[in-house]
């Protein structure tokens, strides 16, 4: 039996050059990594992610793997979509980005969102009948985008439509948010 759960599974993380917040991101792409999933960090821009610390102190730097326009999403097994208001705001505005989450939510392949991550979703229109939970100031959002509803929980995994959704509300609720994608990586998630 391997000690790496999850070789050989592929993940793909999507964010812009600045403003994801340093947990959201380093703390999953970590992780992910030590339990031998492959992780493709796809930003804007070949430059350095510039991570923040509470949406406003510099945090570290992050180089991407790729770009959002050489990305081959197809090649990816879950996506994940880290926070930070700014982040999520701005990769909202890539329509690279709104393809890839329309692919992976049409092929049926699991998105896990945490904090501010689930605006991206709202705007690439994939929260129809969904229940999810999120920063709380997206709540109104997701609702107006057809989500079934939003709920206060460390992390919600819901299967409607076609496709396993896992989000989270904060940094706070690291530790179950990645329970939660392990548990989907590995083929052994529960859904609502």
């Amino acid at each position: 039996m391997s000690d790496k759960p999850l070789e050989g599974r592929r993940v793909l993380v999507l964010v812009s050059n600045y403003g994801v917040e340093q947990d959201e991101l380093l703390v999953p792409v970590h992780r992910l990594q030590e339990d031998g999933a492959d992780v493709t960090v796809a930003a804007v821009t070949s430059d350095p992610v510039q991570t923040l610390v509470g949406d406003r102190d510099p945090g570290e730097t992050m180089k991407p793997t790729t770009t959002l326009d050489t990305l081959d999403p197809g090649a990816h097994e879950l996506l994940l979509l880290p926070g930070g208001t700014i982040n999520a705001d701005q990769l909202r505005l890539e329509s690279k980005a709104l393809e890839t989450i329309r692919a992976f939510a049409e092929s049926g392949r699991p998105i896990a969102a945490i904090c501010h991550g689930p605006w991206a979703l709202v705007e690439a229109d994939v929260l129809r009948g969904k229940t999810l939970t999120s920063y709380p100031s997206v709540r109104t959002d997701a609702r107006n985008a057809g989500a079934k509803s939003w709920v206060d929980e460390a992390v919600v995994s819901d299967s409607a439509n076609g496709y396993t959704l896992i989000t989270s509300r904060t940094p706070k609720d690291l530790d179950d948010f990645l329970g939660a994608v392990h548990q989907t990586l590995a083929g052994t998630g529960g859904s609502r």
